[in-house]
């Protein structure tokens, strides 16, 4: 049971994620004309599909898409054998649960990069092939403020862009894993550091 109750937690993000993300795609209109205010002008859906990493971010290159899908399915199967590690270690739950969030997110967005653009159809016109050409769903707007940036700032300037852009669940488990981890590093890793091999040993019976 202290192996699984970790991995229920990923289990569960994947549900929520692609739940979410079925709902919003079968009753949903994209862009701005399908646009539902949930909290005033500062949180709302927002139905639009990424093509790249999570928050909107690209790999430039023609098969960059087809990388990424490879890389996060690799990735999938690293942070899967690390938390099992983890847990057999000991370490602070606090960590265990943040190393199960990223794995949730993870895999909640592989699933969309990897058979989004054969069952949604959703691929880019251009792809290669359907499969691991998918395009992720998104759909959480934090609208603080959009426009263009000024000229002067260095790589940014002149593009218009979100100050927060549109996210998925996915996103945020992965977001909210990486930043209490950060937060507490101190903590989960010092915890870590003072667990003895007989501890360890325990948390595999």
């Amino acid at each position: 049971m202290k192996y699984y109750k970790y991995f229920l937690i990923s289990l569960a993000v994947i549900i929520l994620d692609q739940v979410v993300k079925l709902v919003v795609h079968f009753n949903m209109d994209m862009g701005v004309n399908g646009q539902i205010q949930i909290f005033g002008e500062y949180f709302k859906l927002h139905y639009l599909t990424n093509p790249g990493m999570a928050f909107g971010m690209k790999l430039g290159t023609e098969y960059g898409k087809l990388f990424l899908t490879l890389f996060r399915l690799l990735a999938m199967v690293g942070i899967s054998y690390y938390l099992y590690t983890l847990i057999q270690r000991g370490v602070a739950t606090g960590l265990l649960v943040c190393i199960a969030l990223i794995l949730g997110g993870a895999i909640g967005n592989v699933i969309d990069s990897t058979f989004y653009g054969v069952f949604l159809d959703n691929a880019p016109y251009d792809a290669p092939t359907p499969w691991f050409y998918g395009q992720v769903v998104d759909m959480f707007y934090i609208d603080i403020w959009e426009g263009r940036l000024p000229d002067w700032l260095p790589i940014m300037g002149g593009k218009y862009m979100s100050l927060w852009p549109v996210f998925n669940v996915a996103d945020a488990a992965i977001f909210v894993g990486v930043a209490v981890i950060l937060i507490f590093q101190k903590r989960f890793f010092t915890h870590s550091e003072k667990e003895s091999p007989d501890s360890a040993s325990t948390a595999t019976e």
